[in-house]
Parts: C-alpha cells; sequence; structure tokens
C-alpha cells in the first residue's frame, strides 16, 4: 500500500474512532493532527478548505477529511480518508441497531458522554484561536466576523450568513483595490438531484435513493437531518418518530458523523443490506462534492476577485465555530461537575502538548467518575 495512502487511513480511522462533539470539535481534532503534528497542508490552505466545504451539502467534517485526504494522497487519499473516518462510526453503528433490534432498547452511554462535552469545548477553543490569527488580515474582517458571530447568536442560518459575508467581502474590498487587472473566473457547477419521492415498500434500492436524495441536499446540523428523515421516512409511515428519535440519538452519541444515523435507520429497515445501502447513499454525495470542488479552491486563490470571497468566508466560518463554541457551553456547563472537566480539559489543551484524542478520553472518564459517585 502507498505509505501517505496508509498514513491516511491511520489517521483517519483514528479520529474517526474519537471524533466526538460535532462538526467544529471534528474540524478542531483535524486542525491538531493535520496541521500542528503532520504539517500536511498551510494553516492558510486548511481555513481555505473550511469555508469553502461550509457552502456545500453534506457533513462539513466528513468532507474536510476528504479535502485533506486528496491533498496529501491524490484522488485516492480523498475517497481512503472519508471512508476511514466514516468506518468506525457506521460499525458502532450497525452494532447498536442489531441490539436495538433485538432487545428494543440503547445500552447505557450517558454517564461517558456527559464528560465529553465539555473536554470538547477547550479543544475548538484551541482550534478557534489558530484559525483566528491566520483568518484575520484586516481590520475590516474583524468587523465582518463580529458581523457574522452576532447573525449566528440571533439565529441566521449558517449558510446565508457565509455566503452574505463572502459576497460583502468581496465587493467592499474589490471596490477598495480600485483595481485594473483581468480577473480570473471560475465557472459555477449546480449539482441537482431530481429523485421521485418513495412510497412503496421498502428496498434495498428505495433506501439507497431514499439517503441519497438526503445526501445531496442536507446542509445544517442533527436538527435538520432529523427534519429531512421525518419527512422521507415518518409522514410515509416506513419509520415510527420515536425509532427516529433514537437513531437520531444514536448518531450523536457516536464518535464521527451523525450522518451514521442512516447505517442504524437502515439496519431496522432492510437488515444488513439496508444499512449497507443506507450509509453508502447518504455519504455518496459527499464524495462526490469534495472530488469536483477541490481542484477549484487553488484556483480560486489566483483569482483576485475570489481571492476576497474566500478570505470573507474564511473569517465567517471562524465566527460560525465561535458562535457553536458559545451555544455548546452554554448548554454544557450547567453543573460543577461539567465546568470542572472543562477547566481540566483547557489546561491541557492550552499548557500540555497532549493529543486532543486523549483529552477527549480524560473526559469521558471522569465524566463517568463524576457521574457515579454523585448519583
Amino acid at each position: 500500500m502507498n505509505p501517505k495512502l496508509k498514513e491516511v487511513a491511520q489517521v483517519f480511522f483514528k479520529l474517526g474512532c474519537f471524533a466526538f462533539g460535532g462538526p467544529a470539535a471534528h474540524i478542531a481534532m483535524m486542525e491538531d493532527e493535520i496541521i500542528e503534528k503532520r504539517k500536511w497542508m498551510t494553516r492558510d490552505y486548511f481555513l481555505d478548505l473550511i469555508g469553502t466545504t461550509n457552502l456545500i451539502p453534506g457533513p462539513n467534517s466528513t468532507e474536510m477529511t476528504m479535502h485533506c485526504g486528496y491533498e496529501r494522497a491524490g484522488k485516492p487519499g480523498l475517497f481512503v480518508a472519508g471512508i476511514s473516518f466514516i468506518f468506525p462510526a457506521t460499525i458502532i453503528t450497525a452494532l447498536l441497531a442489531f441490539l436495538y433490534v433485538k432487545y428494543g432498547q440503547l445500552p447505557k452511554v450517558e454517564p461517558f458522554i456527559y464528560g465529553i462535552k465539555p473536554a470538547v469545548l477547550a479543544i475548538i477553543a484551541s482550534a478557534i484561536l489558530k484559525l483566528g490569527k491566520k483568518a484575520i488580515k484586516s481590520f475590516e474582517l474583524v468587523v465582518l466576523g463580529l458581523l457574522v458571530l452576532s447573525a449566528s447568536l440571533l439565529g441566521v442560518n449558517e449558510i446565508i450568513a457565509l455566503l452574505a459575508a463572502g459576497i460583502l467581502g468581496m465587493l467592499y474590498f474589490y471596490l477598495k483595490s480600485k483595481s485594473n487587472s483581468s480577473l480570473n473566473s471560475v465557472s459555477p457547477f449546480l449539482f441537482f438531484f431530481g429523485i421521485s419521492t418513495i412510497t412503496a415498500k421498502v428496498s434495498t434500492f428505495k433506501l439507497f435513493m431514499i439517503f441519497l436524495k438526503v445526501g445531496a441536499i442536507l446542509y445544517g446540523s442533527g436538527y435538520v437531518l432529523f427534519a429531512y428523515l421525518d419527512a422521507e421516512l415518518v409522514t410515509r409511515g416506513l419509520l415510527t418518530r420515536a425509532e427516529l428519535i433514537d437513531a437520531i440519538a444514536i448518531g450523536q452519541f457516536t464518535p464521527g458523523p451523525v450522518l451514521s444515523t442512516s447505517t442504524f435507520i437502515g439496519y431496522q429497515l432492510s437488515g444488513f443490506t439496508g444499512a449497507l445501502a443506507a450509509t453508502t447513499g447518504i455519504f455518496l454525495p459527499s464524495f462526490l462534492f469534495v472530488l469536483i470542488l477541490n481542484p477549484f479552491i487553488p484556483r480560486m486563490r489566483n483569482s483576485k476577485i475570489l481571492r476576497y470571497f474566500l478570505d470573507s468566508v474564511n473569517v465567517a466560518a471562524v465566527a460560525v465555530m465561535v458562535a457553536v463554541l458559545i451555544a455548546m457551553t452554554r448548554e454544557t456547563l450547567v453543573e460543577w461537575q461539567s465546568i470542572t472537566i472543562a477547566l481540566i480539559a483547557v489546561f491541557l489543551t492550552f499548557k500540555t502538548k497532549i493529543s486532543t484524542i486523549w483529552i477527549i478520553v480524560m473526559g469521558a472518564i471522569i465524566g463517568f467518575l463524576l457521574m457515579i459517585l454523585t448519583t
């Protein structure tokens, strides 16, 4: 096996086993593994990847693994990175689906998740500081970032905020530059799926098509995924809402992308082949989007006006991460136990060189012990 491909597989499989906390936490862990430790690319280019990934459908952190794999080992690296990151979550989720179908309940993992949540706050904060230093290149970008942060905290959709920031910044800096140089252009592309609604009895192919459709148009968090799957499955009588809620919960507390929910649902509806079909369907569009988009990113940097757009989107992406951190902090730090774990994680993150993965493990163990001792 190609040494670079082997390295890509090892890095993203390891991340896939420990990537708790949602996309912001996943990207923070990638920044530590890929930029700090291995220096596969510059932090500036990593920021470009984050900014552009936020503008396309699909799970952002999973698509970031694909971009990073592409940069390290070409097109094969894209597929190896994505599959390696997804694989642990799908295996764990499939096992949980089997237990759920057989015994009708989920295992008790809340004590471990309790400690992981405050631990990832420190990891996200560290990544924000590092990426923010690169993203903030002028006073105007600071103002733009604050506007996006305010909009995000007020509930404005993150895609709208990112696009608006990119366009506003691009126009402002272009007019400010008063450049007479010719501008390179990159032809935009649109990717539409016209998959008809399926109401008949579920088969493997139909499951694949349902989840392919969802994967091709999905933006946003697990709550958005819930809305899509509710419309596609619950309203058509393929799944009960209680079963869907359990499936979303599985995706939330297993490592890796929340879209591993698809594995759980696929198994419920059609066994092992259904799990495979649903998982393949929901992730396939992301592989295609990244495969098409990645070669355009360096060209965008070579275009003056698109460079302004990227700089503005990058600072907006960091602002969105700050908004996510604020929201997570409000939800998580509500008891002395979670505050204690967060403070320990802050010390380890900023004052030591301990890997983010070990900080996650530490949070899980301390969370488990504190919940056992205080209940």
